[in-house]
């Protein structure tokens, strides 16, 4: 039994109209039997937020890559409360907010050039702890269960307004939660995907939109065909209809097999 993982970003169509990059970035690290995954995407309004969302990722993924070293690594036995969950998600946003800053003081410019939201998760196939700070989503699926989007994006108080990581609120806004049940599958996007993913009537996520991409999970096939399959799935002209903004998937499945 083993994590499966694939993450994939693709630039919206609106960003290639314009000749701007892609500003999401998503990665994942297995240590044994516990994934880690990040999902960031950087503001549209900020100069560098391509710069700043890949730094956030790597920078959580770098906390956790030493799993021996991590002070946590003996709750992994078991799920982490929701107080030491908060404590181990507030250690690693301020050092995401550290190595920004430190980016911007040697690029010489302010630090919300570099604003981002961020996603993070870490889980085992008995329980998962995760965070997230603005908008995106993150869904996932117990054993024997329907697809349960873990948090409500946070859109601020106008339209396209999202807390950012290196928003004075962050760790204010930042949501945590621990789920303590068998993991079997888990999504995690920036917003690009939302309209297309969850019901926002009733922010439940839209199944015939998951099935597919878990069952895909399933299938024994090479690296090279999984990138393409996600490669072609966010660049077909049936979902860039109904989104114009970068798109990022991390999906991961827990194989028994």
């Amino acid at each position: 039994m083993k994590w499966k993982a694939v993450a994939r970003s693709e630039i919206g169509t609106s960003h290639q109209k314009q000749g701007i990059v892609c500003q999401d970035y998503g990665k994942y690290c297995i240590f044994d039997d516990v994934i880690v995954g990040a999902v960031a995407d950087g503001a549209g309004s900020a100069k560098y937020s391509d710069i700043g969302s890949k730094l956030a990722v790597e920078t959580v993924l770098k906390c956790f890559s030493d799993i021996n070293e991590f002070p946590y690594k003996q709750a992994f036995s078991q799920p982490l409360d929701k107080e030491e969950a908060q404590r181990v998600f507030a250690k690693i946003v301020n050092q995401v907010i550290t190595k920004l800053q430190t980016q911007a003081d040697e690029g010489d410019y302010s630090v919300n050039d570099l604003a981002c939201t961020l996603l993070v998760f870490v889980a085992t196939h008995d329980w998962l702890a995760a965070m997230q700070i603005g908008d995106g989503f993150i869904v996932m699926c117990s054993q024997d269960s329907e697809y349960k989007l873990l948090f409500q994006p946070d859109k601020g108080e106008f339209a396209n307004e999202t807390t950012f990581i290196t928003s004075t609120n962050a760790l204010k806004e930042m949501q945590v939660k621990v789920i303590p049940e068998k993991q079997e599958f888990i999504c995690a996007s920036t917003d690009g995907l939302e309209k297309v993913a969850i019901r926002l009537s009733d922010w439940q996520p839209f199944s015939p939109f998951f099935k597919p991409l878990e069952e895909y999970l399933h299938e024994p096939v090479n690296p090279e065909d999984e990138d393409k399959y996600l490669t072609q799935f966010l660049n077909s002209e049936r979902l860039n209809s109904r989104t114009d903004d970068d798109k990022t998937l991390l999906l991961c499945l827990f194989d028994r097999e």
